[in-house]
């Protein structure tokens, strides 16, 4: 009797991790094109932008090394290069269901693991890939702000908690149906390309695990005062800056997720114009206050306008793309002084450039959102903001939005940086953080032939 208990259990167990095959509506993407011919367009569209977004890890690995030290240059290719492994996997498993699945009472989705059964269908593998591309920039954001001091396993498994819960659950406030994209105010909270879902995440785990972990050596004389800690290659922090402008041209417009959505034209130049406000901003600001002009903070203000712009994009003019690129360029200066001041130690700036832009993203839009644009199709309603004559309800429903995203990534990044803390310590010792992450932690470094413990 209990050999059969046995393999009951076992049955059922094995039922509930691989359910039995079911083909869904369109594995082959045959029915799909026969309803609608127009349908390739749209998959290759969507996917380029996708493969743009993709090619971003590239940009965010070459910004983060570029301005931090040459000693810790492979520990940052290393994390920058898994933790998209790890989100394509753990996203494929859970994160993607929880997101995009079938809703439960607006809190998190409950179909689609394992993109298994129903989800094998051409129309679902595409919105896991975009969704993808997404979840691994959330990821990305968070190596900026705890360079040079995490240990590899506790990277290794704050991705696997952002792709897995953190991630996956806000997006389904906001893009899967949840509560917040059904809020009575305006459209409902709206974010377009996600200056919340991705920016705001992202940024502000990262501000959670650069408190835990605290400043890094040398960063804070004994006065308190900040102390410039440069990076070694501004050459590379350049490059990564064009990269990620690049690829926005791929996470912007491409969030139209149809290539006969003509807005794509509009999304573009905002994009564009926001960038290189937020950068003549920010490289005017420091000029007025150092009379230098700071090539770093400059490439920091063009990322800011791209964050701040990614929400708005669709929703707004030109000239509006210039003031939330103006205002992004302005903040991101701003910010860097704020943490330095109350000694919060961010090695390339991502809190100020994700975090605090991508809130203003938010919000922004309950300001400058014209009236002209939906949510992507006809029988959306569209989204006007209080300058447009639309009230108060648009901005009351983007401040709850913020303000519940910067809750739920702090606060579970507080929690999760603290849990491991507890467990086995987030940060390395002081000599591995001293002599750099690369030969400590990965055998070789960057730079072999130029390799010294001070680079």
């Amino acid at each position: 009797m209990s050999g059969k208990i046995i393999k009951l259990l076992c049955g059922v167990f094995i039922g509930l991790l691989f359910p039995i095959l079911v083909f869904a509506q369109d594995p082959s993407g045959a029915d799909t094109l026969a309803q609608n011919p127009q349908a390739p367009v749209d998959y290759v569209w969507i996917l380029v932008c996708g493969f743009l977004v993709f090619f971003m890890q590239a940009g965010f690995a070459m910004v983060e090394t570029g301005f931090c030290r040459a000693k810790n240059a492979t520990n940052l290719m290393a994390k920058n290069t898994i933790d998209f492994v790890i989100a394509s996997l753990f996203f494929m498993m859970f994160g993607f269901a929880i997101m995009m699945g079938a809703d439960f009472k607006g809190l998190f989705g409950t179909t689609g693991w394992f993109l298994h059964g129903a989800e094998y269908d051409v129309g679902r593998y595409l919105m896991f890939f975009w969704q993808l591309v997404f979840a691994g920039t959330a990821a990305t954001i968070v190596s900026g702000a705890v360079a040079e001091r995490l240990k590899f396993p506790a990277y290794l498994i704050y991705s696997a908690v952002v792709s897995l819960l953190i991630y996956p659950i806000y997006g389904h406030w906001v893009w899967g149906g949840g509560w917040l994209s059904k809020l009575g105010f305006g459209a409902g909270h709206v974010d377009f390309a996600g200056s919340g879902v991705v920016h705001t995440v992202g940024g502000f785990v990262g501000l959670a695990g650069a408190i835990m972990l605290g400043p890094r050596f040398g960063k804070f004389g004994k006065d308190g005062k900040p102390k410039a800690i440069p990076g070694h290659s501004i050459t590379l922090a350049a490059l990564g800056t064009f990269i990620l402008w690049f690829g926005w041209f791929g996470f912007n417009p491409g969030s139209t997720f149809s290539a006969h959505q003509l807005r794509i034209a509009v999304i573009a130049v905002n994009t564009n114009l926001a960038a290189a406000a937020g950068a003549a901003a920010a490289l005017l600001l420091v000029f007025f206050k150092t009379k230098k002009w700071d090539v770093g903070m400059m490439l920091n203000g063009c990322l800011a306008g791209l964050v701040a712009i990614t929400a708005p994009c669709a929703w707004v003019e030109a000239w509006a793309a210039v003031v939330i690129g103006l205002i992004a360029g302005i903040l991101v200066v701003l910010s860097v002084y704020f943490w330095e001041r109350i000694r919060v130690d961010d090695p390339v700036g991502a809190v100020s450039v994700h975090a605090i832009n991508g809130v203003w993203g938010l919000i922004s839009v309950g300001l400058f959102a014209d009236g002209t644009y939906g949510l992507g199709n006809t029988n959306a309603p569209f989204v006007k903001g209080l300058f447009y004559g639309g009230g108060t309800g648009q901005l009351i429903a983007q401040l709850i939005g913020a303000a519940t995203c910067v809750a739920w990534a702090f606060g579970l990044g507080l929690i999760l940086f603290k849990i491991m803390d507890l467990c086995f310590g987030i940060r390395v010792s002081p000599e591995e953080e001293l002599k750099g992450l690369d030969i400590p932690e990965h055998g070789t470094p960057a730079y072999p032939n130029f390799y010294t413990v001070n680079s």
